[in-house]
This record gives C-alpha cells, structure tokens and sequence, in this order.
C-alpha cells in the first residue's frame, strides 16, 4: 500500500492568499509583458501620425475609438506600475526597505500610486 504523503497534491489557487509583495512582482512582470507587446502598436500609431495631415486624422480617429481608450488605459497604467514597481526593486536591491514591513508598505504604497496615476491619466485620456 503506497504512503499518503507520495499522494499529488491539489492546489486549489482561489483559496491562496499571497502576499502583496508577491502580487507586485506579479503585476511588475505582467505590466512589462503588456508594454512589450503595446511597442507595434505605439510605432504604427507614431508613424502614421508623422506621415501626413492625413494619417495624423487617422490615428487621431484610431485613438478617439472605445476600445482603442480602454486598451491606452490599460497601457498607461503598465506604464505607472511598471515603473513605480521597478523603482521598488531597484531600491530593495540597493537595501533600502529590505524588512518585510517596510517592504510590505512600499508593496502597498506601488499598488495605490499605480491607481491613482491610473485615475488621474484616465481623467485626462477620457476628457
């Protein structure tokens, strides 16, 4: 009869509660992933709108669409978390907020600056 701890173990990650340091390096590598994937988008658009006064109109049409705001607003808030995070880990690897409760306030203070630029270019994209 085989032993019960060789038994695979079931995760079940809706029940995992990981810590907000974790959900940042998270967010940090899933923010770096959408920016590298946005950079042919962000050329079309560029060399479009440096094209002529006519593919100016058209990737001003382009951006004036629903989606196409709501995909800049995902964009701009990789950007705002990507960088805020980033500063983090630079800053932790300089050994700067190393403990875990100013490494867990800096996780936090990330995440809620990386909202509020989100409001606030959101505000100005929407406008």
């Amino acid at each position: 009869m085989p032993n019960k701890n060789d038994r695979p173990v079931f995760l079940d990650l809706r029940r995992i509660h990981l810590p907000v340091n974790a959900l940042v390096s998270i967010a940090h590598r899933i923010s770096g992933l959408l920016l590298f994937l946005a950079i042919p988008l962000v050329i079309l658009l560029l060399s479009l709108s440096l094209r002529d006064e006519d593919g100016y109109v058209q990737a001003r049409a382009l951006l004036d669409g629903g989606a196409m705001k709501l995909l800049a607003l995902l964009v701009l808030w990789a950007l705002a978390h990507h960088v805020l995070a980033g500063l983090r880990f630079l800053l932790i690897d300089l050994g700067v907020g190393v403990d875990r409760d100013s490494s867990r306030r800096s996780a936090w203070l990330v995440n809620i600056a990386s909202a509020i630029a989100l409001l606030v270019l959101g505000g100005i994209l929407f406008s």
